[in-house]
């Protein structure tokens, strides 16, 4: 039992690093996303003045899609 506490102590501490490590190199800051919870079907809910990128995208490409369905009913 303590030989798996201590290699999976191990395996995380390992991760932890590596990921530190990462951060140290790129010099870049942690960031979230505005609007990830939208993949799952939640919309904004993030107090992001302005939707991200990906989020615009996707709400252009949502309202293209519902003008062409209203244009087909038209047809």
């Amino acid at each position: 039992m303590l030989t798996i506490f201590i290699a999976t102590l191990f395996f995380f501490l390992l991760a932890f690093i590596a990921m530190s490590l990462g951060y140290i190199i790129k010099r870049k800051e942690i960031q979230g996303s505005c609007g990830g919870l939208s993949n799952i079907g939640i919309e904004k809910v993030c107090d992001c003045p302005q939707p991200c990128d990906l989020r615009k995208k996707r709400m252009a490409m949502e309202n293209r899609k519902k003008q062409q369905q209203m244009n087909d009913r038209i047809i």
